[in-house]
């Protein structure tokens, strides 16, 4: 046909733009994926800490009833050192090195009762923990109060700790 022979009623087809290309994505894709990967990576980091803690909680009440179970296998002295030794560790975990390793006798109480004790050990079964561990033939130490109260100040330190 000749252009000029064309009436208005000879148009031309309409033609469809060409698809946008698929790379480069746009800057807005770039940035979701950049946001993206920021929460993947705080979701995991919080996710390993949480586990983390959670098993070292595991861990802890495993060794209480531990000593739990060897009331009456080992003599009364060892399980007092044994017990103080686990609440140090875990004191020192979630406390200072320089406001607990110093630590002993009736200071030692009092910490354990301003960080969770409620004056157990102190003024309670816990006072007990001050000498017999040192005494090589004690009688009559009521362990199974002593690791309940042992038991619920753990409870409340590993709850924060880590």
């Amino acid at each position: 046909m000749n252009p000029t022979s064309m009436t208005p009623l000879d148009l031309r087809d309409i033609h469809a733009a060409a698809a946008p290309p698929l790379w480069p994505p746009a800057p807005g894709w770039w940035l979701l994926a950049v946001l993206l990967i920021a929460v993947l990576a705080m979701a995991t980091v919080w996710l390993l800490r949480r586990y983390h803690r959670y098993r070292q909680k595991r861990q802890i009440i495993g060794e209480l009833d531990i000593l739990s179970n060897r009331i009456t296998t080992i003599n009364n002295s060892e399980f007092l050192a044994q017990l103080s030794i686990l609440l140090r560790r875990i004191a020192l975990r979630r406390y200072s090195r320089e406001r607990v390793a110093s630590l002993t006798g009736s200071d030692w109480l009092r910490f354990l009762d301003a960080t969770g004790g409620g004056g157990e050990f102190e003024h309670g079964v816990g006072h007990i923990l001050e000498t017999g561990p040192y005494r090589p033939y004690l009688q009559d130490v009521p362990a199974e109060e002593l690791l309940a109260v042992a038991r619920r100040w753990v409870l409340r330190n590993i709850e924060v700790a880590t």
